[in-house]
């Protein structure tokens, strides 16, 4: 008895512990100046962007402009580094999907002010918007979200929120307590989890065009769970698997077709407005 009381004990204090550092655990952000601050090197030319939240937070962000199109991606990334580390996929999108492109960096990354934490980045998304359509004067339905792994999460909310074109989401999951479950199986972690990220239960309320990419081989993010946020969209959804592919190199392993997905996707929407 004496001995299960401590084993108990023990795992309580973890369970707490990873309670209270579940923000450290969760996001990974790297301050400005770390990163790549010279797009024009790489060829992209961009206009930096700076916009304030809800909250009274100010965020940057980079848009990329795309002469003869009014679409928009927005774009809400990952949980580590920050938009400079989506340098190359901006450029293959720009020239491969000739889409113009809003990333933006949440609080506490690149050269956002503030710290991350799930209401937070809600709030970042929304205020990213609302910059699309007062200052550069996008309307809602040229307005496409595109959500990849934590950032999926994002897109989601945002999406269940705000009016938008579609929604494409990218090696993302069902909820952070499912993800809790796939990583730590052997403790309870989800019971105590503060962040929810609850795609899988917000998704069914939408009824918007949605593609899900996932990678076969995503060692982060099983692939079993984009098929399950899948399973709980509603038409019109598509679901793209890349074979082979990992939770970061998706655009790298599928290639062309990869972004002809995405372009065939975005040229559905805007035939869907014309009509």
């Amino acid at each position: 008895m004496q001995w299960a009381l401590i084993v108990a004990g023990v795992i309580l204090a973890f369970m707490l512990t990873l309670r209270l550092m579940e923000n450290a655990m969760i996001y990974f952000p790297v301050r400005y100046p770390e990163g790549f601050w010279e797009p024009r090197e790489f060829g992209l030319p961009v206009e930096d962007c700076f916009f304030t939240t809800e909250d009274g937070v100010t965020l940057h962000g980079w848009w990329v402009h795309q002469p003869g199109t009014r679409q928009v991606l927005l774009w809400c990334h990952g949980n580590a580094g920050n938009l400079t580390h989506r340098l190359e996929n901006i450029v293959m999108l720009r020239d491969e999907v000739k889409v113009n492109v809003l990333i933006f960096d949440y609080r506490g990354y690149g050269r956002s002010e503030g710290r991350p934490d799930e209401p937070g980045l809600y709030r970042d998304a929304r205020a990213a918007y609302e910059f699309l359509i007062s200052t550069k004067h996008v309307e809602p339905e040229q307005i496409i979200l595109f959500g990849r792994s934590l950032g999926g999460a994002v897109a989601v909310d945002l999406a269940c929120r705000r009016p938008v074109a579609g929604l494409i989401l990218e090696s993302t999951f069902t909820s952070a307590k499912e993800m809790a479950r796939r990583v730590i199986p052997l403790l309870p972690v989800h019971l105590v989890l503060g962040v929810r990220f609850d795609s899988v239960e917000k998704i069914g309320k939408l009824y918007i065009p949605v593609l899900i990419i996932h990678g076969t081989a995503d060692e982060v993010v099983p692939y079993e769970l984009g098929r399950k946020l899948f399973a709980a969209a509603n038409d019109p959804k598509e679901f793209y698997a890349i074979e082979g592919a990992d939770h970061n190199n998706t655009y790298v392993i599928g290639g062309a077709a990869y972004f002809a997905k995405i372009r065939e996707f975005i040229n559905r929407l805007s035939a869907r407005q014309t009509h």
